[in-house]
């Protein structure tokens, strides 16, 4: 519950702070994830088509890949990279709802892991909202996890992040 109060006070603040340009679609944006992880996100722009996406947080459901030993529940540390392709012209509206995919990669360590490395593949879909620097994604995130042993689970995650010119 905690969470989901300071996530809408940070969008709060981030429309009411937010500059009349539309900055969605170039330089750096960061802000928060709801999900697997829970934490922050940042994405940086390496052209109008392609960008760097980050997520650091916690993990407190387990993904359990077959996982041998003792799960504590306790959360974990989470970080993933992911490059993404964007396609703007998919969804046809008067907002920008592009949809974008791409592949990275992903770390655990903590509840009872020993540090997992992962290979992810992301689909997902943004909307930019007209003359505010923001953008507000949703992803589904399949993972192949390939130490301490191999298998498939996904991520997923509810986000938003305030781009700076």
């Amino acid at each position: 519950m905690k969470r989901s109060i300071l996530f809408v006070i940070v969008l709060g603040l981030m429309i009411i702070l937010a500059k009349p340009v539309a900055a969605q679609d170039h330089g750096f944006g960061l802000g928060l994830i709801l999900g697997e992880p829970t934490g922050l996100s940042a994405k940086l722009w390496t052209s109008k088509q392609n960008a760097f996406d980050f997520g650091l947080g916690v993990g407190l459901g387990g993904d359990r890949i077959k996982y041998r030993g003792a799960y504590d529940r306790t959360g974990r540390i989470h970080f993933h990279m992911d490059y993404l392709w964007h396609a703007f012209n998919a969804i046809s509206s008067t907002e920008r709802f592009p949809l974008y995919y791409g592949i990275g990669g992903r770390y655990n360590s903590g509840g009872g892991y020993e540090g997992s490395i992962g290979v992810r593949g992301v689909i997902g879909i943004a909307w930019f909202p007209q003359s505010t620097p923001i953008d507000v994604f949703l992803e589904l995130v399949p993972v192949f996890q390939v130490t301490p042993l191999t298998g498939l689970g996904f991520d997923a995650g509810l986000g938003i992040r305030y781009f700076f010119n």
